[in-house]
């Protein structure tokens, strides 16, 4: 181990970002991150969720780029968990990080999405409240019981336009099409790890990253067939190494399958964001307010 991470992340690090961005993500691997959430705008608004707070007299931050969300002070999920508006599905806990995926792809009244690692349900559910209850959206989850949990956030969240799959999205049909698609990919999780978890050189390993990479390229690949002509999708992990980022984007680019749609990076000016190989895609460094994470939008050629 290597400041307390597995030595061989430390080396891909290294040779991505050099020493000094290096530092930064080893500092990013040891903080604390506040409670952060989103108003559920399928039953109710941030005002009214603001106004709830205000009463209780719990302060919080808004999000300059998601006027839905918002960063507790002080506060602790266990405080969030004992009120009414989450029993009641009026907000989801949710990292800043993944909120931004299912902004970018941006979806829209009557459009057929898919989603094809949808479990627990959070960018699920925050991509119907964006179309305002108006898409349709296929969820794909593979595990029978990761499965039952995400119907049951549906469930709660009022997310009554999702139809849930139990099948892993590599093997669906390919005459199925979408309008849009969210791969929110499973991935290693080097962009969320912490340097105080005991078990982190067992779990966390050079196996997993390969692993993670090659079932990544064969969601994209099927995610490129399924996927109309001309139409977008959204791939992002919490990784924030290239071989399950870029490296996996860039053969599909190469054999002129997808190009890239520059995603307004500007707009995270409170988020220190990490070079990426692949112009107009976005690396979110883990600091105290983000987790790390990789999103790039594309459409199919």
């Amino acid at each position: 181990m290597i400041n307390t991470i597995p030595e061989f992340l430390y080396h891909l690090l290294i040779e991505q970002y050099g020493e000094n961005l290096t530092e930064k993500i080893m500092k990013g691997y040891s903080q604390k991150r506040p409670v952060t959430l989103r108003a559920n705008t399928l039953k109710a608004n941030i005002e009214e969720i603001k106004s709830v707070f205000d009463e209780l007299h719990f302060t919080y931050q808004e999000v300059t780029w998601y006027q839905d969300a918002l960063i507790m002070e002080n506060i602790s999920e266990d405080d969030i968990k004992n009120l009414d508006i989450y029993k009641n599905g009026e907000i989801y806990l949710q990292s800043l990080s993944s909120m931004i995926p299912p902004l970018v792809l941006s979806p829209e009244k009557d459009e057929n999405i898919l989603d094809m690692a949808s479990a627990p349900g959070g960018k699920t559910t925050q991509m119907l409240a964006l179309s305002q209850n108006k898409a349709f959206i296929t969820a794909c989850e593979k595990n029978k019981i990761r499965a039952e949990r995400l119907q049951y956030n549906l469930n709660k969240q009022g997310a009554n336009r999702v139809n849930v799959m139990i099948k892993d999205a590599r093997h669906l049909d390919d005459f199925f099409s979408f309008d849009k698609i969210l791969l929110d990919a499973p991935c290693s999780g080097s962009g969320t790890i912490s340097i105080f978890d005991k078990k982190l050189e067992t779990t966390f390993t050079e196996d997993l990253v390969n692993r993670s990479s090659k079932v990544q390229a064969d969601l994209l690949k099927k995610a490129i067939t399924l996927l109309k002509p001309g139409h977008e999708m959204v791939y992002s992990t919490c990784s924030i190494l290239a071989k399950e980022n870029e490296t996996i984007l860039q053969k599909c680019i190469d054999l002129k399958q997808i190009e890239i749609l520059p995603i307004n990076v500007s707009k995270f000016t409170d988020a220190l964001l990490l070079p990426t190989s692949i112009e107009g895609t976005l690396c979110i460094c883990q600091s105290d307010l983000y987790e790390g994470f990789f999103v790039a939008k594309l459409r199919k050629l």
